[in-house]
């Protein structure tokens, strides 16, 4: 038998490789304003051609040749570098004829806004407020640092993330001094914190309220899944109550904090920075970039007298002009990024219209390709530039993505967005009679009369989206 062996091959293949260039472009069109703006910052740190320019402060204007060139690669440098001057002069005169909507603001608008963010002092964590607890306790050096092990196992929702057993095998401690000090925590504000489960800190919050041994603690102890399933009728046979009192429970349960840690949490807003602005004019909706987050970036002067210098060496101008056109081209994908973006929120806007005068209720079938074929780019370019950007309305900010959405065409040729449809069933669903509400066959049987054709599993899983239980689980009797 022939044994293994080492051999050389050779083989031809076709590869699509992504230019480095090209690949800086494809990411400044990805990203958010402040992430491109870190970029930005990045960029202007590694090339020292490039500088960034204040916006309260004159154009500077490129001025010609102070020397005639004295080798050849100045002189053939010298065509590109005036397309380049040209390239950077657009680029200013883009920033000076921003509109003042998205463009920018004075200095002592800055400075302002910056001692009021100065000035704001972050919120409290959980885990610090708790921590702030444990330090006025009382409890021993060793139990202290074992309160401040629990305390670092408590999740943003104020649960024990981990067994108490786990805990103990991974860090050594005994059991009874890990159950002692979690005994402490869990007397710590807010009530609840600590708990293992929903059921125990629901329990933690009705005996500190002094309503321990009533039925309020017996149906969170007993009926806490039927009572999440709205099985009010089983919960009264088994607990022997009236109907009248399960509904009372239910209602003292509903006023109970199941996420006693999400007060303190850092995520309970989210901020974020629209990268266009929509507003309304005579003849209806303009749009305008918010370029108020990027740094002005230019060529700096200095580089052409230093090319055009006979004292500067060969090799230093050869550096001087690779970094040039790098900084050409971080300045014309920005400058495409921008109009990439301005073109797409403008054709969206052409298309929703009616959404912005009247909201959701208007909002109208697009979808990528149509703005692609329209802008005159590919789709996957129009899903990158919309990917995490969000836009100003007179609706409200929402995201860009959000105006992407398939629909329907009613029975009198109108079109409607399957958000549309969403927001009539969650319309529907609240005017229902809460002990004989509507199964999804009706809603179904409801929409087609109003001329909306859609499936019964398309109407449930719109229902599922919306966070809505089935009809069996919404009844009240």
């Amino acid at each position: 038998m022939v044994g293994p062996y080492l051999s050389q091959t050779q083989q031809q293949r076709l590869q699509m490789v992504l230019a480095p260039q090209l690949r800086q472009s494809l990411e400044f069109l990805q990203v958010p304003a402040l992430e491109l703006r870190a970029l930005i910052q990045q960029e202007l740190e590694q090339n020292p051609t490039l500088e960034e320019r204040l916006p309260d402060t004159d154009p500077i204007e490129l001025e010609p040749p102070l020397l005639e060139p004295q080798d050849d690669a100045v002189k053939d440098f010298g065509e590109e570098y005036e397309m380049l001057a040209q390239l950077d002069d657009d680029w200013q005169e883009y920033f000076r004829t921003a509109t003042p909507r998205a463009g920018q603001h004075q200095s002592e608008e800055d400075e302002r806004r910056k001692h009021f963010f100065d000035s704001v002092s972050p919120p409290e964590s959980l885990q610090e407020h708790l921590r702030h607890q444990l330090a006025l306790s009382g409890l021993s050096p060793e139990q202290q640092q074992i309160g401040e092990l629990l305390i670092g196992h408590i999740d943003e929702d104020g649960y024990l993330a981990t067994p108490l057993a786990d805990i103990a095998m991974a860090s050594g401690y005994e059991p009874a001094a890990l159950e002692t000090a979690w005994q402490v925590v869990r007397d710590f504000d807010p009530v609840g914190v600590g708990a293992r489960d929903l059921r125990e800190c629901l329990l933690t919050q009705i005996q500190r309220a002094g309503q321990g041994g009533t039925p309020l603690e017996r149906v969170v102890r007993d009926f806490l899944d039927e009572l999440a399933a709205h099985k009010y009728s089983v919960i009264a046979r088994k607990g022997k109550w009236s109907l009248e009192q399960v509904h009372e429970l239910a209602r003292q349960v509903a006023q109970l904090d199941p996420k006693p840690g999400r007060r303190f949490s850092a995520d309970t807003a989210t901020y974020v920075t629209p990268e266009v602005f929509v507003y309304p004019t005579r003849d209806g909706y303009a749009v305008a970039l918010n370029d108020e987050p990027l740094p002005h970036v230019r060529i700096s002067k200095q580089y052409r007298t230093l090319m055009e210098s006979p004292q500067t060496p060969p090799e230093v101008k050869q550096y001087v002009m690779e970094k040039i056109r790098a900084g050409a081209f971080l300045i014309k994908s920005i400058h495409q990024r921008q109009r990439t973006i301005g073109n797409i929120a403008t054709e969206i806007v052409k298309v929703q219209t009616d959404f912005m005068a009247e909201g959701v209720k208007a909002l109208r079938p697009l979808t990528m390709q149509q703005v692609a074929d329209v802008v005159g780019v590919h789709e996957t370019t129009v899903s990158r530039a919309v990917s995490g950007k969000y836009m100003q309305t007179p609706q409200g900010v929402y995201e860009m993505k959000y105006f992407f959405t398939p629909g329907y065409r009613t029975r009198d040729g109108q079109v409607l967005s399957n958000k549309s449809v969403k927001d009539r069933i969650h319309d529907l669903i609240k005017t229902e009679d809460p002990t004989a509400p509507w199964s999804d066959q009706a809603l179904t049987d409801k929409l087609k009369a109003e001329g909306i054709n859609v499936a019964r599993r398309t109407v449930a899983k719109y229902r599922e989206e919306l966070k809505i239980m089935p009809s069996h689980l919404r009844k009240h009797r």
